[in-house]
């Protein structure tokens, strides 16, 4: 069930009071934009790891092709005598 601010400060202010359902609302509301915060943060991290691991998959296709063509060229002298 979603409540919007200006419905859960009235209902507050019927049951605690007008200065104590500001207060909890304000709470409230300080509350949720920090855990938005820290969701946006992780989404965040999650893109950059996603970067990283086509990096990674980048350089280890290049560290690849490099030892296949050390190997290669170590057999090639190796069958050559």
């Amino acid at each position: 069930m979603h409540v919007t601010e200006i419905e859960l400060y009235e209902i507050l202010k019927e049951k605690v009071g007008e200065k104590e359902a500001k207060t909890l609302v304000e709470y409230i509301e300080t509350k949720v934009e920090k855990k938005f915060e820290e969701k946006h943060d992780i989404l965040a991290t999650k893109t950059d790891l996603a970067n990283v691991k086509s990096d990674i998959i980048k350089w280890m296709f290049l560290f690849w092709i490099g030892q296949l063509a050390s190997l290669i060229a170590i057999l090639q002298i190796f069958f050559r005598k």
